[in-house]
């Protein structure tokens, strides 16, 4: 919904009218070619001559969920609908230029609003306006004058009523040029934003008297459909614009329609909010997956890096094992040298016992035999 600062009135003395944001209510005003002019006039700042205003009306539908169907194998679809209008004004200047004026409600930043009204001005511009002069029906592609009703506060301007506006420069001189192309200006527009939060305080000058019919203060419950005026009328059309809105909101079928458009909008927004969580729900299940298949890939490659250890480890120890295995049988070798030594050294002893004996023999038979 529009965003504002609330203020509900209680014993409240004023006008009541019918808040003018939804499109529902703004219509009547628009059909009223007395205060069409007299709103575009006022905020361009220019005089009109002719006006005709033809306020487009539409069912802008979303799609709420999408279901099979049983018998027919097709699909199904929930919407939910919100009856929108826009407002199209030809109108003929003092000096006898024909314009079109687009004017639009937009109650939210959202950008599915952008889009759908950038959408619809290209339209506006593809299409071939007709118009009435002394010698007949001529066809021509007006300039465009956009009028902006923004529910929302632009973030570096605090004036309630903003033009954006074409300068022709002379981009070699750097000098401001007089004059307009035709060519030109049915390619290029001007806009108005309207800040419907930041109308407030008592109007000092016609634009803000006639702006202060928007402002969102003084309602007298928590709907914000109807309110109560509170500021002295000293404008005919003003008056008239007044008498429009209460007579909207003294007819109990108008505020049904408006609370049928409010709650339409809370609907959507309530949608979109819901669409929105969910599509962060999944992306933090997404960057939840991401972390979980890092964490898996890391799993991975320290367990391959494992194996590799592993089958580095075995090389080494059957590596080992067949070094023990050599070693064990250059031991055995040894141990049989040993043994055969040892049997060798016994065979030696005998020998040397077997000639100490034979020696000791034979000098017994020296000295028998008196042999030196």
């Amino acid at each position: 919904m529009i965003s504002r600062e609330k203020n509900v009135a209680t014993g409240a003395t004023g006008i009541k009218i019918a808040n003018p944001i939804y499109d529902t209510v703004f219509k009547y005003l628009m059909e009223n070619k007395r205060i069409a002019r007299f709103f575009i006039e006022t905020l361009i700042g220019e005089k009109i001559t002719e006006i005709a205003v033809i306020p487009q009306e539409y069912v802008y539908k979303k799609v709420i969920k999408k279901e099979k169907e049983e018998k027919t194998d097709g699909n199904a679809f929930a919407f939910f609908s919100i009856i929108r209008y826009d407002f199209v004004a030809t109108i003929c200047t003092e000096t006898g230029e024909f314009k079109k004026v687009v004017i639009e409600i937009q109650k939210s930043r959202k950008y599915t609003e952008l889009e759908r009204f950038r959408n619809y001005i290209g339209e506006e511009y593809k299409r071939v306006d007709v118009i009435n002069t002394q010698t007949g029906e001529v066809e021509k592609s007006l300039p465009i004058i956009c009028i902006y009703l923004l529910g929302f506060k632009l973030l570096n301007h605090n004036t309630p009523a903003l033009k954006v506006g074409r300068i022709y420069w002379d981009l070699i001189t750097k000098r401001k040029m007089t004059g307009k192309d035709q060519f030109v200006e049915a390619l290029t527009h001007d806009g108005y934003f309207i800040q419907i939060p930041r109308i407030k305080g008592k109007p000092r000058n016609l634009l803000e008297k006639m702006l202060s019919v928007f402002e969102q203060q003084y309602f007298i419950d928590d709907k914000e459909i109807v309110k109560t005026y509170e500021h002295q009328v000293d404008n005919d059309i003003i008056k008239e614009i007044l008498d429009i809105l209460r007579s909207v909101a003294l007819n109990p079928e108008e505020i049904k329609a408006i609370e049928a458009e409010r709650l339409a909008i809370k609907d959507e927004e309530g949608y979109e909010k819901a669409l929105k969580t969910i599509a962060e729900q999944g992306n933090t299940i997404a960057e939840q997956g991401n972390t979980i298949s890092e964490q898996g890939n890391t799993i991975a490659t320290l367990q391959n890096e494992k194996a590799e250890q592993d089958n580095i480890i075995a090389i080494q120890g059957n590596t080992i094992a067949k070094q023990g295995n050599t070693i064990s049988e250059q031991g055995n070798t040894i141990a049989e040298q040993g043994r055969a030594i040892a049997t060798l050294q016994n065979e030696k002893a005998e020998q040397d016992n077997i000639i100490a004996t034979l020696v000791k023999e034979l000098a017994s038979l020296k000295q028998t035999l008196g042999i030196d």
